[in-house]
């Protein structure tokens, strides 16, 4: 081993910030990550650690190739960001907990066998789930429970599929397209979990919103990804994930529409963008195969930024629904800039990095002569727009002033934030910063005319609709039901009836089977009188107390035993 490892080194920084003072934990926090992204860029392609394990199995902890290598970087990246907006945060349990996820996340990336990779995909869970528990709420708390549930759910099926491959004896991560046994569906029903793949994508809509601050930048880089990546190395060119992530697109941008909670908004859209992802995943072309790379890079910058300049919001004024907030740009001007600049990237507006990832994936369905999903990605292209650029951003930024008073946010949160922005910027006016490190080599140029043309027609039309329709989209206090209602309600009321009826067979039972050894227990206690009582004749036949022996007697007994076997150990 002449290289260390990236997830490692933010494990281990994670255990340390847990122990250690405030200063010293500040420091960890910042340094694990940067040692973690030098530690990337001096690992080259090909570096592979195995260890021995049981029954003649190697564990493959590192195993670096262009796709796991572009993956580590920008991972590292969003968690010495995500750490620097986290530095005010007292909670060190929390500073433990995010290392240890951005950690077990790379173990994931870099796993080379299957063992592997479903230990670090269940530290993943056990860890992030404290992003959420850390808010202290009631409603934090449960849907923490019901995202610890789904996620060890999906990862018993993962586990259930490993088990499988390991006994053929194919302890290797492999691609499983075309294969079609149990494992195959075993496996990608698990990674769908983790990839909020609706109607499997619940979890995400209902616990994200409920993180802490700054919790939610981790939960919202993390999980998802990492899904898209076992995707990647996978299931390429699976066509069922083709249509599967089309849905995904649009059924996101529909809801994010309909939200009124900020945070839940853009949870809807972190559903809408895996869907780019997934849909490339499942065109397997190389061009899709970067596409869904790039954005996956793309995304984890704009989104955890999304997810900043949220929590600062909510940090400043206390409020999370947009219909509570309007008119802060007077007063948070950076926070104003840093979102308006990832709400452009995300929408894919050119100069932003969104629009040089989005644009591959829409090309490559259109390269593979796929105009349907061509229609479907480029509609929720349109509603992204609407529903953050415009509605969002305008909404909460330059709406109705409510005069809400602000509370100054750390400095550290600004300087993460601009972080964020800088580096959507900066790959956005450079895409071969990124397009060099993707899986296959690049001929794409993103800024070609009809592309450039394309993009401003699709959102100076959106802008239209927007401006005409906007008393029409003006927000509600609202709740949107999701495919969790089932959970929630007729699962929940499943549940409690069937525990209803078991524990009244169980008393039942109980009551039954008492009255019975009630009813039989003279008979063992004394089977003469027991029968003499029930029979014909004199009630009174035998004693049990006049035939028994005196206490004496068995005193007596008792010693006569203990003399004769101590004699028998001393003299025999």
């Amino acid at each position: 081993m002449t290289n260390l490892h990236p997830g490692l080194i933010l494990i281990i920084g994670g255990l340390l910030a847990g122990i250690l003072p405030k200063r010293l934990r500040q420091l960890v926090m910042v340094s694990a990550p940067a040692l973690a992204i030098f530690t990337v860029f001096n690992t080259p392609l090909g570096t592979v650690w195995t260890i021995p394990f049981i029954n003649d199995l190697e564990l493959t902890l590192l195993k670096v190739d262009r796709l796991s290598w572009v993956f580590s970087l920008i991972f590292t990246i969003i968690a010495f960001l995500g750490n620097i907006y986290a530095l005010h945060n007292e909670n060190r349990g929390e500073a433990t907990a995010s290392l240890l996820y951005a950690g077990s996340s790379l173990g994931v990336v870099f796993a080379g066998d299957w063992v592997t990779l479903i230990f670090f995909w269940e530290l993943m869970a056990a860890s992030s789930v404290f992003l959420i528990w850390y808010r202290g709420t009631a409603q934090s708390r449960k849907a923490g429970f019901r995202y610890l549930l789904i996620h060890l759910f999906g990862g018993n099926l993962l586990l259930a599929g490993i088990f499988l491959k390991v006994y053929q004896g194919l302890p290797e991560i492999t691609s499983l397209t075309g294969t079609g046994d149990a494992a195959f569906w075993l496996i990608l029903l698990g990674v769908s979990i983790n990839a909020a793949i609706p109607p499997l994508h619940s979890w995400l809509t209902d616990a994200y919103p409920e993180g802490t601050i700054t919790g939610s930048v981790f939960l919202s880089s993390f999980t998802t990804k990492v899904a898209v990546y076992c995707l990647l190395r996978i299931f390429p060119g699976t066509t069922l994930l083709l249509w599967a992530g089309c849905i995904m697109a649009l059924y996101g941008v529909i809801f994010a529409i309909l939200e009124n909670d900020i945070r839940r908004l853009l949870a809807y859209h972190i559903v809408s963008q895996v869907g780019f992802m997934v849909a490339g995943v499942g065109m397997g072309t190389e061009l899709a195969i970067n596409g869904a790379t790039a954005h996956a890079y793309s995304h984890i910058l704009y989104k955890s930024l999304l997810f900043m300049g949220a929590g600062a919001v909510i940090y400043a004024t206390g409020y999370r629904k947009l219909t509570e907030l309007g008119g802060l740009y007077k007063k948070m001007p950076w926070v104003t800039l840093f979102f308006a600049i990832a709400a452009f990237s995300i929408s894919g507006i050119p100069i932003f990095n969104g629009f040089i990832s989005k644009s591959m994936t829409i090309s490559a369905a259109a390269e593979a002569h796929l105009p349907t999903a061509e229609l479907l990605l480029y509609l929720a292209s349109i509603g992204t727009f609407l529903s953050i650029a415009l509605k969002l951003l305008y909404f909460m930024f330059f709406g109705k002033d409510k005069g809400l008073e602000t509370v100054k946010i750390p400095m550290n949160m600004n300087v993460a934030m601009a972080g964020g922005a800088l580096l959507c910027t900066l790959y956005g006016v450079v895409p071969d910063l990124l397009y060099r490190y993707l899986p296959y080599p690049v001929d794409y140029h993103p800024y070609s005319l009809n592309h450039i043309i394309d993009t401003v027609q699709l959102l100076t039309a959106a802008l239209i609709v927007f401006w005409i329709f906007l008393p029409k989209l003006k927000t509600h206090d609202t709740i949107s039901l999701d495919t969790d209602w089932v959970l929630r309600k007729p699962f929940k009321a499943t549940v409690y009836g069937l525990v209803n009826i078991v524990c009244y067979i169980r008393e039942f039972s109980a009551a039954k089977l008492l009255l019975a050894l009630k009813s039989t227990l003279p008979f063992f206690a004394n089977p003469v009188k027991w029968a003499a009582q029930t029979a014909a004749g004199p009630k009174e036949l035998y004693d049990e107390d006049r035939y028994r022996f005196p206490i004496g007697m068995t005193v007596m007994m008792s010693i006569v035993v203990f003399l004769v076997t101590f004699s028998y150990i001393v003299f025999v």
